[in-house]
């Protein structure tokens, strides 16, 4: 099913920019309870991501439309890849080694270890290949869950760790700007999109302000991710969409709209970046719902954006 769906929220960017026809299309079959973590891998053109809930770790080739899959001993909330070769992933509390080849996983480290009712959410690897990830409590139900548990952290190649914030409620999405002195970040239920200054070095974080605060009808800002002209791309859970937010202005510029109301994540891919594609949660969506939410926890790919992403950075651990 292809749906043509984008909306130019600015109308000096729908004059700056030409576009084609933007389309909307079902690409990955899934089914994830929680699909979250989309990673294009540009040397084998396969798409990494993980459904939380159902402990998995799955690889999609385009090529040949089949999906490769990993099961975890817990929940695991994302996988990354290592310099040194396979993953990094998020299980639990700890962040583990992942052989594909071998379907080994070696625990690595754990956070949070004083708070066994939390669990990992979103990680990244930033330009310099240090892995930033958070914490948060474990759900009863999405978005029910014990507040301000959560904390973020980074981990070095040496696997030191080193703990940046506290007090969060469901660490999410985060990314870096093109020129590495800004780290985006979300979390989720302060229903903004924040940014921080950046030291790549050392890896801290400082002056933080609020880049863009969701308005209701948008949903919660989930997972996201920056595009090669250095704007973000919001995945909204329960909002249908993912909006795209120009950082400096705080100004959203488009609303793409999804057939499925629990947009998770997104990342750019494809031979040259310019697909974007969206993960989607099927978990607690009602009876009344399940006719018109058929595709949940499916991986939409959306093409004619006009824009490109860039390649993910590898863990150098």
């Amino acid at each position: 099913m292809l749906i043509f769906c984008c909306f130019h929220d600015n109308p000096d960017a729908s004059r700056q920019r030409v576009m084609s026809s933007v389309k909307v299309e079902s690409a990955v079959k899934a089914g994830a309870l929680l699909g979250e973590g989309p990673v294009w891998e540009e040397s084998d053109q396969t798409l990494l991501f993980v459904d939380i809930v159902g402990q998995k770790i799955h690889r999609w080739s385009p090529a040949t439309n089949q999906i490769q899959s990993l099961e975890t001993s817990d929940m695991v909330s994302f996988a990354v890849p290592r310099k040194s070769g396979g993953y990094v992933a998020g299980v639990g509390r700890s962040i583990v080694a992942v052989d594909w080849s071998t379907q080994a996983m070696t625990p690595l480290l754990e956070l949070d270890g004083d708070k066994p009712n939390n669990r990992l959410n979103d990680g990244k690897v930033d330009p310099i290949g240090r892995l930033v990830a958070g914490t948060m409590g474990r759900e009863v139900r999405p978005a029910e869950l014990e507040r301000k548990q959560g904390s973020l952290f980074s981990v070095d190649p040496d696997l030191k760790w080193t703990k940046h914030l506290s007090q969060v409620v469901i660490s999410n999405g985060m990314d870096w700007s093109l020129d590495q002195r800004m780290f985006f970040y979300i979390d989720t239920l302060a229903l903004s999109v924040d940014a921080f200054d950046y030291d790549i070095t050392t890896g801290q974080l400082g002056n933080r302000r609020v880049v863009y605060h969701m308005e209701k009808e948008e949903g919660l800002p989930d997972g996201m991710t920056l595009d090669a002209e250095g704007r973000l791309w919001v995945a909204c859970y329960n909002g249908g969409r993912v909006i795209n937010i120009d950082p400096v202005t705080g100004v959203r510029l488009r609303t793409v709209s999804l057939p499925v109301m629990k947009t998770t994540s997104c990342c750019f891919g494809g031979p040259d970046f310019s697909d974007l594609y969206v993960t989607s949660a099927s978990l607690d969506i009602l009876q009344s719902e399940k006719q018109s939410q058929a595709e949940a926890g499916n991986i939409f790919k959306v093409t004619g954006l006009g824009v490109k992403g860039r390649p993910s950075w590898f863990f150098s651990g």
